[in-house]
This record gives C-alpha cells, structure tokens and sequence, in this order.
C-alpha cells in the first residue's frame, strides 16, 4: 500500500527523519528514477548508481526543493543529470538524449516537454545577462558538475576558497533576475 501523504508532506517528514516518509518517496518515485535511468542506455549496476545517486542529491537538498510539490520532478531530473554523469564517465562520449522509449512506465507529456525545453532556454539566456565570473561559472558548474573546486578556481583565475561564495552569490543574482522577469508582464 503507497503512502497517502502528499508528496510536500513526505518530503517534509523525510527532512524531519521519518523513516516512513523516505519508504514512502521511494515506493512512490522510485520506478519512475529507474526508468530514467535506464532511458539513458545504462546497464543494471550504472542505473542502481545512478538512481542512488540521485536520492544522495536529494538528501543533500531536502531543506532547499523550491517546489516539494514536484519533488518527482526533481528526482527524475536527478536520476537523468547522475545518468548522463556516469554514461560520460564511462564511455568518454557524449550519451544519447535520455528518453524513455514510448509507452515505457515514464511517458513525459508532451507540453510538459515543451515547457521544460522552454524554461531551460530562459535559464540560458538569463544566465548570459550576467557579468563575468558568475556567468562562466554557472556556465562551468551546469556542463561540468564533476569539476572540483580547484579545477574552478584554476579555470575563473580566482582562489580556491572564494569559489563558494562567488558560486552562491551569482546564483541569488541569478535568482533575483529570473523572479524579476517572472513578475514582468
């Protein structure tokens, strides 16, 4: 029998260590991780990790999801971002698109598709509205999420312990100008 609770009141419970709520999020959400994961081309144990991974991320970010709503959304974006993570790292290639194959147990919706291309497309072009470093940053940290620290500060020309707090600031103005546009008619 599923959790009936809200998927904002598991993850509520889950943040306040309800070991049911966390039973829960992955009776729920669970299938859906590994079929994303496994849309991606990856093998049994790739996807295990994959999927793994993306709960560790959830762990990581319990107090800061934007819309516990969508917390389904989010793992499913999480289980497709360590996907890809783990198909680059494996091959050295670039991985195909990760899509389910139709009639798969996770269809996407069709404008739900087209709302999320559309989204990342004003993510972008807000993000190339910001002054540097933050711009080539935010660039770096979303194409090369397994660049350390070091490897950022080299890359900006900056030293190593300031990457954190330039990362943090150039996300709020990043924040600050997507609720502006937002609030734009």
């Amino acid at each position: 029998m599923s959790d009936p609770r809200l998927p904002e009141e598991l993850l509520k419970a889950a943040a306040d260590g309800d070991h049911s709520a966390w039973i829960g999020l992955v009776g729920r959400f669970g299938q859906r991780m590994w079929s994303v994961a496994h849309a991606c081309g990856l093998n049994e144990a790739d996807a295990a990790d994959a999927v793994q991974g993306a709960w560790l991320r959830l762990l990581e970010n319990l107090h800061s999801i934007r819309d516990p709503a969508s917390v389904g959304a989010w793992l499913a974006t999480a289980a497709r971002r360590e996907a890809l993570l783990i198909s680059r790292r494996g091959s050295g290639l670039r991985p195909h698109l990760c899509l389910p194959e139709e009639g798969g147990p996770f269809d996407p919706d069709p404008a739900s598709v087209v709302l999320e291309a559309d989204e990342g497309r004003l993510l972008w072009q807000a993000v190339s509205t910001l002054h540097e470093p933050c711009r080539t940053l935010l660039r770096l940290v979303a194409t090369v999420p397994e660049a350390g620290t070091r490897q950022l500060a080299v890359r900006l020309g900056v030293p190593t312990g300031s990457v954190g707090p330039t990362r943090l600031r150039c996300l709020n103005k990043l924040r600050t100008l997507i609720s502006q546009e937002e609030t734009v008619p």
